[in-house]
């Protein structure tokens, strides 16, 4: 069977793979007959795509958002779609929590205050004071398995955790009015996209965290830009709408974080992705149900 990757992956597990095809681009310069597995990161995965491996039979995504995968057109033409879930969600939150940190405490500002040359006198400089953790509320946006390790984390630093979502929890409207931490952990969906809307995002008190780890879609980035500009609010950002162009206004803002799409970029984690991705392949090469498809 025929596979073909857009890049390798880290791990041991990678090796087990046979006869692997490392593309040159993505998508293909011509049509690739034959190809029967797709393993792809963060790349789009359409009609389009689709057209040049007409004998694709599984789309092996590594990570656990698939939202670049147009899951219902894999469907149409017998395609099967695959997510390594259930591995990152401790590195997720760890990086939420080094977020909201490096937010609340000013870590990077005070960084830069250092290299710089400007701590001539004096410890208590006004403008890098920061805020307790201890007994501040964190707002969870979703509650799956990454926001309840959230949650626990935040709870051991004294936080008062409070969630939103579709089943329980208090109301989206409410929590982003009480909260004065809120970290989302929803994936991008169609009813999730712009959930955090230039309305919502004017709820937030004045001197709020916005942390986001999961979707850039998810906010609505304009508003979101417009907002942190104006001083109202930071925000620790690990995704944004377009990656990787980054909105030129953030570059220079110090009430921002930004990260490069590290959520899960631990060595540790991306070995365990790496095997989840292999282990569905291999599923598929056995003739045996994939452990970890997806549906829509």
């Amino acid at each position: 069977m025929a596979i073909a990757a857009t890049q390798t992956f880290p791990g041991p597990a990678w090796e087990e793979l046979p006869d692997v095809t490392l593309l040159d681009s993505w998508p293909p310069a011509a049509p690739l007959p034959g190809v029967e597995v797709l393993v792809e990161a963060v790349v789009a995965v359409g009609p389009g795509e689709l057209d040049l491996l007409p004998d694709l039979r599984l789309v092996a995504n590594y990570g656990v958002g698939y939202d670049r995968v147009d899951v219902a057109a894999c469907r149409e033409r017998g395609v099967a779609v695959s997510n390594t879930p259930g591995v990152l969600d401790a590195a997720v939150a760890d990086l939420t929590l080094a977020l909201i940190l490096a937010c609340r405490r000013h870590l990077v500002e005070s960084d830069r205050f250092v290299r710089e040359g400007r701590w001539r006198r004096g410890w208590a400089r006004p403008e890098l004071l920061g805020r307790d953790l201890a007994g501040s509320t964190l707002g969870l946006v979703g509650m799956g398995r990454i926001g309840s390790e959230v949650a626990r984390r935040a709870e051991a630093f004294g936080m008062r955790v409070l969630h939103h979502r579709r089943t329980d929890g208090l109301p989206l409207d409410e929590l982003l009015r009480t909260a004065d931490v809120v970290s989302l952990h929803v994936p991008l969906t169609p009813e999730t996209q712009g959930l955090v809307s230039r309305e919502r995002l004017a709820l937030l008190q004045d001197g709020a965290t916005l942390i986001n780890t999961a979707r850039g879609a998810i906010v609505d980035e304009d508003a979101l830009v417009e907002e942190l500009a104006s001083g109202r609010i930071s925000a620790g950002l690990d995704v944004l709408a377009d990656e990787p162009r980054v909105p030129e206004r953030l570059l220079d803002l110090p009430n921002v974080v930004l990260a490069p799409h590290i959520a899960s970029a631990t060595v540790e984690t991306r070995a365990a992705m790496t095997r989840v991705l292999v282990d569905n392949v291999l599923a598929l090469l056995r003739g045996e149900p994939l452990p970890n498809e997806v549906f829509a």
